[in-house]
């Protein structure tokens, strides 16, 4: 299921008891694991449906100057369904980034800083998003979901270690010099 392109939902499906049972069973699991997003092929369902929140209590043990490089905020809950995700500017960043599909393991990956998504929410109704910094990269990574994509097909290889590793030899450690250390772009 992980690597198939997930099916886009009809006004019918996205109000039917199902998909809203689905939207609140995904909010449930996603803050429970915990993560900051969830798309519905990561728990077996073929459709374009993601949960997004980025809660503000999962910041407080992040240095202030961490947060600000990564341009890191609160993101309250939303779901997007059927997006259509557009590459703003060609200005990249480079950061760890792990999924819950992957468990226990993280890479740098490059994502464009800027995005813009059309979709539809959980009311069918259409929206447009544009963000930067952390958003936008969680954006990606939950759209590649949808796509039959995981970070790990967009990583710098040298960089897949643990999360256990990645916090004992890289936490306070800047992200180029861990691209320097590891040869990644090599």
């Amino acid at each position: 299921m992980l690597r198939m392109r997930a099916a886009a939902l009809t006004t019918e499906q996205i109000l039917s008891d199902d998909a809203q049972a689905l939207i609140a069973a995904m909010q449930e699991t996603m803050c429970a694991a915990p993560g900051v997003g969830l798309a519905a092929p990561q728990i077996g369902i073929p459709w374009q449906l993601a949960v997004i929140e980025d809660p503000a209590e999962f910041h407080a043990s992040i240095p202030e100057a961490d947060l600000e490089e990564r341009e890191r905020r609160h993101v309250p809950f939303h779901v997007i369904i059927n997006p259509v995700i557009e590459l703003l500017g060609d200005e990249r960043r480079e950061f760890f980034e792990g999924c819950l599909s992957v468990d226990g393991f993280s890479a740098i990956v490059p994502r464009a800083r800027q995005v813009r998504v059309q979709c539809l929410n959980e009311k069918a109704e259409p929206q447009v998003i544009e963000a930067s910094g952390w958003y936008a990269r969680i954006l990606q990574h939950e759209i590649d979901h949808l796509h039959g994509r995981l970070y790990i097909d967009r990583m710098y290889s040298r960089t897949f270690m643990t999360v256990e590793n990645q916090i004992q030899f890289w936490k306070g450690k800047s992200i180029a010099e861990a691209l320097s250390r590891l040869e990644a772009k090599s």
